[in-house]
């Protein structure tokens, strides 16, 4: 029996897509776009139907990643977002951005209306506060500033939901619905122009110079005119120093069967511990997702207690069964909180990337795989220098969260040794379903026992850039407190920037 429920997205849970093959042999192509989730899958299938010949790269499975983990709303209400960017740039920079996710929207809307089945509907979007708060006035006024199609609703919001808000703001006519039959709807279209994918291939290489060639794990090498990294975190983030330029926070998901009717909207509150609600429907049961509990990536270890602590208030709040489904998200947050996509390096014109969405992937997403495929068809796109990865906009509040990040790293290193020390028990001591350091003989390692009493064990030090790996209870993870790569129980990379897998064995005399 399982100690504790195994975590399963409820977007993947009967995903029955093609399976694609791994790349077992070198060849050339036009463009490589690296990563199959929504940017990646936009901008490989839009530069497809204007004539490229495109190959796609996906680490996993397609819908395996950060897209088919996420409470999947496609809005342009980005949490508290636009009386920021007023603030830190001007009118015209968050005028932008806003039209740079409407767009993005209207571009889905459009698809749906080509026949995309993804369980799409359009809900209203909302934000609000169940006390006092002034920046939640601030973002009211950003509205009606930018002429936003929304504003004041509290009225509506308190009659909506089963507990007292003081505030809340509307966005009319967003939408949600189901990222990885979304995925597999563009995957298909994709290969049935001509697009080749590629599964269980990762990249850990691209080369400098005229036609890039990236490399895989298997030895394998694809050349191309141009390269797209759309691998959420960028894998080469060591060139241009982007691994010093994110903070990555986790944050979890439950899904709970509801006994009463499916609520209306897309909610997200800006308390001090923020809640996200939407429902979803599926085989005639209605769903309420609730998201939170948000921290930064590898830096708590009883992860379980954040499900939770959801699924206690989804309990409190609404008419629901225990949690069906359990999962959790990697989000990318830049310095500035605008997206970085487009050249990545200076002196490299042929290197492309889309990264840093902050926690609203699938509108940035989609309009960052729109904006790379203008640029690589020679198109122009009013949005490139707004998520320029270049750009030179730099504020002394970005420099002072370069520092903060960066201080924080630093720490997190120092800290991992320490606790390899500090934390390391015999392995006796290990319950089965439980992960942990321990000494083995004269090393100490990450051990996990699993439920038929097998050791798996994994050496500490992340492959990325050192950092000591943490334990992730509710996932079974291996995860890095320094820049959020994931390993699993045996060692395999789960999620990026690292390439490579921890050094692993298996022993049941332990």
């Amino acid at each position: 029996m399982h100690r504790y429920p195994f975590t399963n997205s409820i977007w993947r849970q009967h995903d029955r897509g093609t399976l694609h093959p791994p790349l077992d042999t070198s060849e050339s192509t036009e463009v490589v776009v690296i990563g199959a989730g929504i940017a990646g899958l936009v901008c490989a299938y839009e530069l497809q139907k204007r004539g490229k010949q495109v190959t796609l790269l996906e680490a996993l499975e397609i819908g395996h990643g950060t897209t088919g983990h996420t409470t999947a709303k496609c809005s342009v209400q980005h949490g508290m977002i636009y009386h920021k960017l007023i603030r830190h740039f001007n009118e015209e920079i968050a005028r932008l951005y806003y039209e740079f996710n409407s767009e993005a929207l209207t571009y889905l809307k459009s698809q749906i209306d080509e026949g995309f089945d993804c369980d799409y509907t359009t809900e209203h979007s909302y934000l609000y506060a169940t006390e006092p708060n002034d920046e939640l006035s601030k973002e009211l006024d950003a509205y009606r500033r930018l002429e936003i199609d929304g504003g004041e609703a509290t009225d509506e919001v308190q009659n909506t939901l089963p507990f007292p808000i003081t505030q809340a703001l509307v966005v009319r006519d967003q939408a949600q619905f189901h990222p990885v039959k979304y995925l597999r709807e563009l995957a298909e279209r994709f290969v049935k122009l001509g697009g080749k994918v590629y599964e269980r291939t990762r990249a850990t290489d691209v080369s400098q110079g005229p036609r890039p060639i990236v490399t895989t794990s298997s030895g394998r090498r694809v050349q191309a005119n141009q390269v797209v990294i759309t691998t959420h975190y960028p894998f080469n983030d060591l060139r241009g120093l982007y691994v010093s330029r994110f903070l990555v926070e986790r944050s979890y998901i439950v899904a709970c069967e509801m006994t009463s009717a499916s609520l209306k909207g897309m909610y997200l509150s800006v308390d001090e511990k923020p809640r996200s609600f939407r429902s979803y429907e599926e085989d005639g049961k209605a769903y309420l997702l609730i998201g939170g509990e948000a921290h930064t990536a590898g830096q708590v270890t009883d992860t379980r207690s954040r499900y939770d602590r959801l699924e206690s208030d989804a309990q409190h709040h609404f008419e629901v069964k225990r949690a069906t489904y359990r999962w959790s998200s990697q989000d990318l947050i830049t310095l500035d909180r605008i997206p970085y996509v487009g050249q990545m390096f200076k002196r490299e014109p042929d290197i492309f990337v889309a990264t840093g969405f902050l926690k609203w992937g699938m509108t940035n997403g989609i309009g960052a795989g729109i904006l790379l495929a203008d640029r690589l068809t020679g198109r122009p796109n009013r949005f490139s220098e707004l998520v320029s990865p270049l750009r030179k906009t730099v504020k002394p509040t970005d420099v002072t969260s370069f520092i903060s990040t960066n201080l924080d790293t630093a720490a997190q290193f120092t800290k991992g040794v320490v606790d390899r020390a500090l934390e390391r028990r015999g392995v006796q001591d290990l319950q089965l379903d439980e992960g942990g350091v321990v000494q083995i003989g004269n090393q100490t390692k990450g051990v996990y026992r699993d439920l038929d009493n097998h050791c798996h064990i994994v050496n500490l030090t992340c492959t990325h850039l050192g950092c000591t790996v943490k334990w992730n209870n509710a996932e079974r993870s291996w995860d890095c407190p320094c820049h959020g790569s994931r390993f699993d129980a045996k060692g395999a990379v789960l999620e990026g920037p690292a390439t490579k897998p921890l050094p692993y064995s298996e022993r049941d005399d332990l």
